[in-house]
């Protein structure tokens, strides 16, 4: 027989009253009180209701975390850093909650169920991780899911995608966006500084706002040094862009389609890591060196950056520390940044894998 909240307070010898202002640990009680309470519930093994416990407060110890591809190791480090906030003082009354991790696999209407699922499960709160779909209609949708979820008193952070709309912040959302534009600018400029000029680009897909920033600082360099696509002498610069998906694959596949555009390119920028691996098959398994023929750039700075052959040069955002700032919010732990929006720095990593054109290239 399930052990009641009633037996607790028989055991502890207090009402139930305080047996549950204990366990909440939103009312003052005596920390003797306290501690009778907490051996009782370590002695009857007593496990909260949270369901009865969700209707009585209005919201569970549930926060979702919703994440494109917990298979990506970008997903993956930020959704770890998430966890351990959000569990962080489970031990202690009203200290740690329960992290779900939601995955998506990038299917807008799947956010949205899982959005919707949330709001039944009254959930303390809600991180969305990564790139939003750049549509009205789902950008819409979205916000209306999220409005009803911060009416009911739900938490909600945005990690690594820009703040939603009205810009005003008064659906009481907060934002932790990366420097993707000002990131990829830089890394573009590092290869300009080389003397490539013939520089290829895999993007990710085209409806991510992801993409977009990092397509538009790639570009926003190019177009500094008069390369950019409306200018003569960079005529070719969309020509060299290839969409695909965010997956090594995808980045193989891109690859093979720029070098039948253009067998002189010299360098190759990737959406990012995962995709810059792909990139460097593919170059190998078409008899070109790395970087001695064609220098190769990622995004991420993932940990298996650092262990490629050649190691990758790339663009670090600090994942670990954004997730953990994100599950600080999320639990009321830390103050909300001023507006309810913080741009976390990008900073550039140059290693093996991009060096100058080789003169017989350029």
């Amino acid at each position: 027989m399930a052990v009641t909240l009633a037996d607790v307070a028989a055991r502890a010898g207090v009402s139930s009253a305080t047996v549950s202002r204990v366990l909440n640990g939103n009312y003052p009680v005596a920390g003797s009180t306290r501690e009778r309470v907490q051996r009782a519930v370590e002695e009857l093994d007593y496990v909260v209701n949270g369901q009865a416990r969700a209707l009585a407060a209005a919201t569970s110890d549930l926060v979702g975390v919703l994440v494109n591809d917990v298979a990506d190791p970008f997903f993956g480090l930020i959704a770890s850093a998430l966890q351990g906030e959000i569990g962080a003082g489970g031990a202690q009354p009203g200290g740690g909650k329960l992290a779900v991790v939601c995955n998506t696999n990038g299917s807008p209407a799947a956010e949205l169920t899982y959005l919707t699922l949330l709001e039944r499960q009254r959930a303390a709160g809600v991180v969305l991780t990564g790139g939003a779909v750049e549509s009205e209609a789902h950008t819409a949708a979205v916000t209306a899911r999220l409005t009803r979820l911060a009416a009911s008193g739900t938490r909600i952070v945005l990690c690594g995608r820009p703040p939603l709309e009205p810009a005003d912040n008064s659906l009481g959302l907060m934002t932790i966006a990366f420097d993707n534009r000002g990131g990829a600018r830089r890394l573009t400029e590092h290869l300009l500084s080389l003397g490539h000029r013939r520089i290829g680009y895999v993007a990710g897909p085209a409806e991510r706002s992801t993409t977009r920033h990092r397509l538009e600082g790639h570009r926003d360099a190019m177009a500094a040094r008069e390369l950019g696509p409306d200018t003569p002498e960079g005529e070719n610069a969309a020509r060299l862009t290839v969409h695909g998906g965010y997956d090594r694959a995808s980045g193989y596949d891109a690859t093979l389609e720029l070098l039948r555009r253009d067998q002189a390119v010299t360098a190759i920028v990737a959406a990012n890591d995962t995709v810059a691996l792909g990139v460097c098959a593919a170059l190998r398994d078409s008899g070109l060196g790395i970087p001695g023929d064609v220098s190769v750039a990622g995004f991420d700075d993932l940990p298996f950056s650092v262990d490629a052959s050649p190691a990758l040069t790339t663009v670090r955002i600090p994942l670990q520390e954004a997730g953990a700032r994100a599950g600080r919010l999320v639990m009321g732990r830390q103050a909300p940044p001023p507006g309810g929006v913080v741009t976390v720095t990008t900073e550039l990593m140059v290693r093996g894998s991009t060096a100058p054109p080789a003169p017989e290239r350029r």
